[in-house]
């Protein structure tokens, strides 16, 4: 018998101080991201699994040499994620990648070329850009991962993070703190219990940002909270609520 582990919310306050990839029309494009293909409710933004202003929030299925990877709702004002999508697995390999690369996505800019790097150069104006973060910014935020790379399973998935659409400004205490040892208390409850009727670990999990009232280069919103919600099935049958 498999049961499903509640859903396990936790928000976060973020202190105010101091890939290629595909854009679709609709979040169902992507929903192998989703428990039962079902996106959460975003309020005023996604609700029963309709974008509510799709010139404004754009689905991104984020696809790296040719796979889907996950997911993002991608803000265009706020030139950050709502959110991103994505499946745990089990951990096929360690560490960051190698000489880190930052893409970005050029169909939000009706670039036709995909698989494009982050310039040092140009200014996008419906997505942060590598200009956005400077030396000024980077003494105080990280640039924060939604899907976080330590949870992706192979070295590719690892790669597939590194897009500045699933990225925010993320104050560099918070995300070396409190925020990190939240993924791994998340990351260790996964691997306990997660796992599927084929004896996988498996999970799903949505990663979010609230929008505050600051911005990095007068352009990138900075998030006053942080969010993120995960549901699995666990083969124990007699687990009850997830620590």
């Amino acid at each position: 018998m498999y049961r499903l582990l509640p859903l396990a919310a936790l928000l976060l306050l973020l202190s105010i101080a101091p890939t290629g990839t595909e854009v679709v029309t609709s979040m169902a494009d992507c929903a192998e991201f989703f428990l039962q293909q079902t996106p959460p409710d975003i309020p005023g933004i996604l609700e029963g699994g309709n974008i509510l202003n799709q010139n404004r929030y754009k689905p991104i299925c984020q696809t790296f040499n040719n796979i889907r990877r996950f997911v993002t709702l991608y803000d265009t004002e706020n030139k950050i994620p709502v959110f991103s999508a994505y499946k745990y697995r089990e951990i096929q390999s360690t560490g960051r990648p190698k000489n880190e690369i930052w893409k970005i996505e050029p169909q939000l800019e009706n670039i036709p070329n995909k698989n494009m790097r982050a310039s040092s150069k140009p200014s996008y104006n419906h997505q942060a850009s590598k200009t956005d973060y400077t030396e000024r910014y980077e003494k105080w935020y990280d640039r924060g991962h939604l899907f976080p790379c330590s949870y992706a399973s192979s070295k590719d998935d690892k790669v597939s993070t590194y897009t500045l659409t699933n990225i925010v400004p993320q104050a560099g205490t918070f995300n070396k703190g409190s925020w990190n040892r939240m993924e791994k208390c998340i990351k260790c409850v996964l691997d306990e219990y997660c796992t599927n009727s084929n004896g996988v670990i498996e999970g799903f999990l949505v990663t979010g940002a609230e929008p505050g009232t600051q911005k990095i280069s007068d352009k990138v919103n900075i998030p006053s909270m942080l969010w993120s919600a995960f549901c699995c099935f666990s083969h124990n049958k007699d687990l009850g609520r997830a620590p």
